[in-house]
């Protein structure tokens, strides 16, 4: 059921910027076909093509050519896939798109998103490496400074290199509470504390999205509404033993009061979680099609009428990035996928993340289970932003700039600088700070990088000062898809507590955990002279705290557990719920 659109001529007064923006919305909305309209709905991967050229897809992904998605499927919303060499690689790729699409009969510009790109942790699970962008710890990192000046400032610089490329939606930040200690996404929240959560979210959002939103803006998506955290066991929703969201403790409303300081903040988009809730007054569906929670919590009860797009996946099954993964739809994994669709409109979301056929939704309103006035709400939305961003003005960036800008020399100090502001001394037996030019043994360290700290010695019995990095314990699964998300047990293997306390029987040692999760480090603690805790910093950056070069300011942004028995008996949707932890949140020693 197209219109007559197509039929006449197109009244280009909503490219003028003086008019208000929701006439300009109407003035498009009015010329737009169902065709049109429902290529607004689908945000999904894209792919680049090599040296900033236009890509003819991914087959391995199952991503279609730029051509397809913009000239064909009438799609103006994609998650930007990958890491280019070069800045200035993705300006160009992304010129020749908005190019591809100002050819289009309407004209309507790309929005371009991402997931995060700043992280020096490379867990493909977890973030996207950074490639040409500036480095900085990873947001539980970023917690660990509490300090909202300088997450502020990290968006700000972000923001500029997004812009710099033609990216102008973040798919982040994720503020849920890291309330169960084993769950696999902690590494992207900004830990247990609702408060501590809040306050960083905020200054996330200001930081990107700017003191106005406009023109230089990036709109945030901030994620997961009402809040992952509480996950049965910790499991992930990306698979069925993990979709289970419960609250033995009655606290679902307080994994709420991080997004209410979003809202304040002026926060854009939201995208809910893959996970149900069990037990609680709402439908046991996912979160993306739980129309108690999106329109009676979110849009009801909190008044947004921003842009609401589900995580990935959930309408058609499609396999995960070339894995055998798929259904996400919990609780309603008996749908097809139309009637899926139809209930994620219901619930009151706007786009369906991670999908890419408008046929589907073509079909529903041309068999009335879908009416035109439903599609106008949403695509208002989604109109609305574009123009707020000024994408109709200028969607272009300056290719030759991006280089300059992206990961520009100021920028990567800012990153590193922020790197050693989180590293965290949780214990200290006297052995830091280590003084210059002694004998030093180093695992998880390039001999290249120790060498300007001290003499890089072969063994342990030669050393000095052993410092040892480790990475937080989990469980190996059965793919490599799941074992991106660190789940299981937070207790390290055998082996490695006998290897280094065989190490620090032999020379004071140094620990340093990269934790993503709240490992179970008792028993390091009891063999190791001192103990460190990172969420993503350099060898370098480290290693300018363990000297004294730069002051310890870390502090822990959770509870780290005294044992897996009290991670096993705390209550999953209640932070700061284990027994006697070993380290409390906010503990950091200075050297």
């Amino acid at each position: 059921m197209s219109n007559d659109a197509t039929d006449t001529a197109v009244d280009t007064r909503y490219r003028d910027a003086s008019l208000p923006i929701e006439e300009r919305v109407e003035i498009l909305l009015s010329q737009m076909t169902l065709e049109e309209k429902a290529g607004l709905f689908f945000q999904t991967m894209i792919a680049m093509g090599e040296g900033g050229e236009l890509s003819d897809g991914d087959p391995f992904f199952g991503i279609a050519s730029n051509r397809e998605y913009v000239e064909a499927r009438h799609m103006t919303h994609f998650n930007l896939l990958g890491v280019a060499p070069t800045a200035g690689d993705i300006a160009r790729w992304h010129n020749k798109l908005q190019e591809l699409a100002a050819s289009t009969r309407l004209g309507i510009p790309v929005s371009i998103s991402t997931d995060p790109r700043h992280g020096f942790n490379e867990n493909p699970g977890a973030s996207i490496m950074a490639g040409p962008f500036s480095q900085w710890p990873e947001p539980l990192g970023l917690a660990a400074t509490h300090d909202p000046a300088l997450v502020e400032r990290f968006a700000e610089i972000a923001r500029r290199e997004y812009t710099a490329v033609g990216i102008r939606v973040a798919l982040h930040p994720q503020v849920d509470l890291a309330s169960e200690p084993r769950w696999a996404r902690q590494l992207q929240t900004f830990g247990e504390d609702p408060d501590l959560s809040g306050e960083l979210g905020a200054a996330y959002v200001r930081g990107f999205q700017g003191e106005a939103f406009g023109p230089g803006s990036v709109s945030t998506m901030t994620k997961h509404f009402p809040g992952g955290g509480p996950q049965k066991d910790g499991e992930d929703p990306h698979f069925d033993y993990g979709r289970e969201q419960v609250y033995p403790g009655g606290q679902f409303d307080l994994h709420l009061k991080p997004f209410e300081a979003v809202f304040a903040a002026g926060g854009r988009q939201i995208m809910p979680y893959y996970g149900m809730p069990v037990g609680t007054e709402y439908e046991e569906v996912g979160f993306g099609f739980n129309k108690g929670v999106l329109t009676g919590l979110l849009r009801e009860r909190y008044g947004f009428d921003g842009i609401v797009c589900t995580d990935w996946g959930l309408v058609t099954d499609q396999p995960i990035l070339g894995t055998d993964f798929a259904a996400r739809a919990w609780g309603v994994e008996h749908l097809t996928p139309a009637e899926r669709m139809q209930k994620i409109l219901d619930a009151g979301a706007d786009q369906f993340g991670g999908e890419d056929d408008p046929a589907l939704l073509i079909e529903l309103v041309e068999s009335g289970l879908v009416d035109q006035e439903r599609l106008d709400v949403s695509a208002r939305r989604l109109l609305r932003e574009k123009f707020a961003l000024g994408l109709f003005e200028n969607p272009f960036v300056d290719a030759e700039a991006a280089d300059a800008i992206v990961g520009s020399a100021e920028f990567r100090a800012a990153g590193l600088e922020a790197q050693r502001a989180s590293v965290a001394v949780l214990s200290n037996g006297g052995s830091l700070p280590f003084a210059a030019g002694i004998k030093l043994y180093v695992e998880g360290i390039a001999p290249e990088i120790a060498a300007a700290y001290g003499e890089v010695v072969e063994t342990p019995a030669e050393a000095d000062l052993a410092i040892v990095r480790l990475q937080a314990p989990y469980e190996q699964r059965a793919s490599m898809f799941e074992n991106f998300f660190h789940a299981g047990s937070l207790d390290f293997p055998a082996e490695t507590l006998a290897h280094v306390a065989e190490i620090a029987a032999a020379v004071p040692t140094v620990v340093d955990v990269f934790l993503d999760r709240p490992a179970i480090l008792a028993p390091i603690v009891a063999s190791a002279d001192a103990v460190v805790g990172t969420w993503g910093a350099h060898p370098a950056a480290l290693l300018d705290v363990l000297s004294g070069a730069a002051p310890a300011r870390g502090r822990l942004p959770f509870d780290l557990p005294r044992s897996m028995a009290a991670v096993e008996a705390s209550r999953p949707d209640v932070p700061f719920d284990t027994t006697d932890p070993l380290f409390r949140f906010g503990h950091g020693l200075t050297l």
